[in-house]
C-alpha cells in the first residue's frame, strides 16, 4: 500500500530542436521523412485496446503531394461508437481509483518518450500529414505536446492540494473525483499538441475518454495513441475512433452518461453541439462540462508611437506561420497613416521573400493547407478581395491545387474597416490591414473590439507607456490572450495559458489549471472528531 505524499517532477518547458543545417537532429529527422513517406500505414479504430478494421476505409494524403497517399484508416461507425462508450465505462472504476501517482506516472512516461525516443516519429508524421515546417511542427508536436502532458499532472497535483480549513474537533477535506460518466474529445487537425491534449487532460484527472481525432490529423494522432499504450494507459481509458463528426453527436454526444465535452475547432460545430446538449438535458444523467476554444479574428494594432520594423515581423510571422492555420493566426491589421508606407513596403518586401512548397524542403517557410475544402474556402476569399472596389491585394493572391494545396501569402489592404476578410475567419494565410488616420484613434479601436465576434488573441504596438495603458484597456474584452509588442501567436504551457471569450469559447485557459479543474468533480467531507450530544442551542435559554 503506497502512503507517501509524493513530490512530483518539477516540470519546466521542454527545450527545442533548431534543425540548422549540420546539426544531428536535422540529420535523424530528415532520415524519418524519407522513411515514413516510403509507408502507408494502416490505421485501425482502438477500442479497449484491441485494433478494429471495419469496411469502411479512408485515405490519408500530403497535403504538399496530395496523391501521395500516407496511410489509410478505418473510419467507426455506429457499433463502433457505442463499443467505445461501453469500453470506456467498463474501464472507469479502476481507472478513477488508481492511485494517483500511477496515473501521473504513465502521462509523465509519454511526455519523455515524445521528446526522446519518439520525437522524429512524431514530428515527421505532423510534418507529412499536416504540412508543418520543421520549426513549427517541433514546437507543437514535441515541445508543446510534451508541456501538456507534464504540466497537466503538476497541475493535477496542485488541484489536490487544495484543502478547505478545518477548525479543533472538525477535520474538513476534498477529494477530487473523476466526473459522473465518460468525456467525449474532438479534436482538431492543426496542432497535434491540442490532439493529444484534449483526451489526456480529463484522463490525467482520472476521466475516461471517447476520443474522435481530425482525420486531416489522424496519423499523428495514431502515433501518439501508440505513444499511450506503450507508456501503460490501461485498455479503455481512452478509445481512439475515427469517425463522422454528424454520426458521434447521434450516437455520443447524445448518450446520458456523457459528462464532459472537450473541443477544440469550429464557432458553428461548437454552437451545434452546445444546441445539441440543450436539447437533451433533461435525458443526461449530469449536467455535462463543456469545454470548447473555437474560432478567432486576431488583430494587430500599431500605434503611431510603434516601431515599424516589429510591426512588418509580427505581421509576416504572425500571418504566415503554418499556412495561417492557427487559431491565433494574425489576420487582420490597424496600421496608423503616418507609418503606413514603411509598413506597406517592409510587409510586400518580406512576403516576397516567403517560400512555399514541400515541407521536406527546409528552405521553405510556408506548406500547404490542409485539404481541398480548405484550399476552396481561402481562395474565395482572396477571389472576392480582388473583384472587390474596397480592396486591394499588395502581395500574393495566387494559388495551385495541381501537386499540393499552395496559397501564395495573401495581403490586402481595405478601405472598409470592416470588409469581409477584416470579419470573419478565414483559417488561412490571408492578412488584411486597415489603414486609419492617425486622428482617428477611438473610433479605430471600436472596431477593432466590434468588428469580429471573436475574442481569442490580439496584439497591440506602441513605445508610449500612456499609450500602451490605454489600448490594453480599451482592448480588455478583445482578446483571452492579449501580446504587447509581440505578434499573437505562441502562447506557451504554463506562461500564456490559451483561450478566448465571445464567439472564441469557453476561455478554460488549455495549458492551465483551470482546464484541468473542469474535469473533476469534487467532494468535500467534514469529520467530527467531538459530536454533541446536545439538541438545544443556547439562545433557547431563558434569561
Amino acid at each position: 500500500m503506497s502512503n507517501g505524499i509524493y513530490n512530483i517532477p518539477t516540470p519546466t518547458n521542454e527545450p527545442g530542436n533548431t534543425y540548422a543545417p549540420g546539426t544531428k537532429e536535422r540529420e535523424t529527422l530528415k532520415a524519418e521523412l524519407e522513411r515514413q513517406a516510403g509507408l502507408e500505414v494502416e490505421i485501425p479504430v482502438i477500442i479497449n485496446g484491441e485494433e478494429i478494421k471495419t469496411d469502411t476505409v479512408k485515405q490519408v494524403v500530403m497535403p504538399h503531394d496530395h496523391k501521395h497517399v500516407l496511410a489509410t484508416y478505418s473510419q467507426a461507425g455506429e457499433k463502433e461508437l457505442r463499443d467505445a462508450v461501453e469500453a470506456a465505462m467498463a474501464a472507469k472504476e479502476s481507472w478513477s481509483n488508481m492511485p494517483w501517482q500511477h496515473r501521473a506516472s504513465i502521462f509523465l512516461k509519454a511526455a519523455d518518450l515524445i521528446s526522446g525516443p519518439y520525437r522524429d516519429v512524431i514530428n515527421a508524421a505532423t510534418m507529412l500529414g499536416q504540412s508543418k515546417t520543421a520549426y513549427q511542427t517541433e514546437i507543437d508536436a514535441a515541445q508543446e505536446l510534451a508541456d501538456f502532458l507534464r504540466f497537466g499532472v503538476d497541475y493535477a497535483n496542485q488541484i489536490y492540494q487544495m484543502q478547505p480549513d478545518s477548525m479543533k474537533n472538525i477535520w474538513n477535506r476534498l477529494e477530487y473525483r473523476a466526473l459522473d460518466g465518460f468525456v467525449l474529445a474532438i479534436s482538431p487537425f492543426n496542432f497535434t499538441a491540442i490532439g493529444g491534449n484534449l483526451p489526456s487532460a480529463p484522463a490525467i484527472m482520472g476521466n475516461v475518454v471517447v476520443w474522435k481525432p481530425a482525420t486531416t490529423a489522424i496519423l499523428s494522432n495514431y502515433y501518439f495513441m501508440r505513444i499511450l499504450e506503450e507508456a501503460g494507459l490501461p485498455k479503455g481509458v481512452i478509445n481512439f475512433v475515427p469517425s463522422r463528426g454528424s454520426q458521434v453527436s447521434e450516437v455520443v454526444l447524445t448518450d446520458p452518461r456523457m459528462s464532459g465535452f472537450h473541443f477544440t475547432g469550429s464557432t458553428s460545430v461548437f454552437q451545434t453541439i452546445w444546441k445539441t446538449v440543450g436539447e437533451n438535458i433533461t435525458n443526461y444523467k449530469s449536467y455535462p462540462r463543456l469545454v470548447g476554444e473555437t474560432g478567432g479574428k486576431d488583430f494587430v494594432f500599431a500605434h503611431e508611437t510603434a516601431q515599424a520594423d516589429k510591426v512588418v515581423a509580427a505581421l509576416v510571422r504572425g500571418a504566415f506561420e503554418y499556412q495561417g492555420q492557427k487559431c491565433s493566426a494574425a489576420s487582420r491589421a490597424y496600421i496608423p497613416a503616418s507609418m503606413w508606407e514603411e509598413v506597406k513596403n517592409g510587409v510586400v518586401e518580406e512576403t516576397a521573400k516567403l517560400k512555399v512548397g514541400d515541407v521536406r524542403d527546409f528552405r521553405n517557410f510556408m506548406g500547404a493547407v490542409i485539404d481541398k475544402p480548405a484550399f476552396d474556402s481561402i481562395t474565395s476569399y482572396i477571389d472576392y478581395a480582388a473583384d472587390s472596389e474596397e480592396a486591394e491585394i499588395i502581395a500574393g493572391g495566387t494559388y495551385d491545387d495541381s501537386v499540393g494545396y499552395f496559397i501564395q501569402p495573401t495581403v490586402i489592404v481595405t478601405t472598409n474597416p470592416n470588409f469581409k476578410t477584416m470579419t470573419e475567419e478565414i483559417f488561412g494565410p490571408v492578412l488584411t490591414i486597415y489603414v486609419y488616420e492617425n486622428d482617428q484613434l477611438e473610433e479605430t479601436l471600436t472596431s477593432v473590439d466590434t468588428a469580429s465576434m471573436y475574442a481569442l488573441t490580439g496584439a497591440i504596438f506602441a513605445q508610449d507607456r500612456e499609450a500602451i495603458m490605454h489600448l490594453e484597456r480599451r482592448l480588455s474584452g478583445a482578446a483571452g490572450n492579449f501580446y504587447i509588442n509581440d505578434k499573437p501567436t505562441g502562447a506557451v504551457i504554463n506562461q500564456q495559458p490559451f483561450g478566448g471569450s465571445r464567439g472564441s469559447g469557453t476561455n478554460d485557459k488549455a495549458g492551465s489549471v483551470f482546464n484541468m479543474i473542469r474535469w473533476t468533480s469534487p467532494r468535500i467531507i467534514k469529520e467530527n472528531f467531538a459530536p454533541t450530544t446536545d439538541i438545544t442551542y443556547p439562545f433557547m435559554d431563558e434569561e
